[in-house]
């Protein structure tokens, strides 16, 4: 069990990194310049939550940028893992 959700970690993280140099490349190119559309979600880290309790001070920030190009490839990249799946 824990080898397959290691697995699947590993091919959702491989299909975004992929999709974010795809649209890195396709932003300057005009015709494939919308592949790098998109947007930010989350908690912006400039401007973070705080809980502070007097003797413990935390700050939580989590921002995730996706494009359309990060998300194709991760659809991609899922039907990768099953495809390994059957393999192992």
């Amino acid at each position: 069990m824990l080898k397959k959700n290691i697995l699947l970690l590993f091919f959702i993280l491989a299909g975004a990194m992929v999709g974010s140099l795809i649209a890195s490349v396709a932003a300057g190119v005009p015709m494939l310049s919308w592949l790098a559309y998109g947007e930010t979600i989350g908690i912006p880290t400039a401007s973070p939550a705080f809980l502070d309790l007097a003797v413990v001070r935390l700050s939580l920030g989590l921002e995730m940028e996706l494009n359309i190009a990060q998300v194709g490839c991760i659809i991609l990249s899922l039907f990768g893992y099953r495809w390994a799946l059957k393999k192992i």
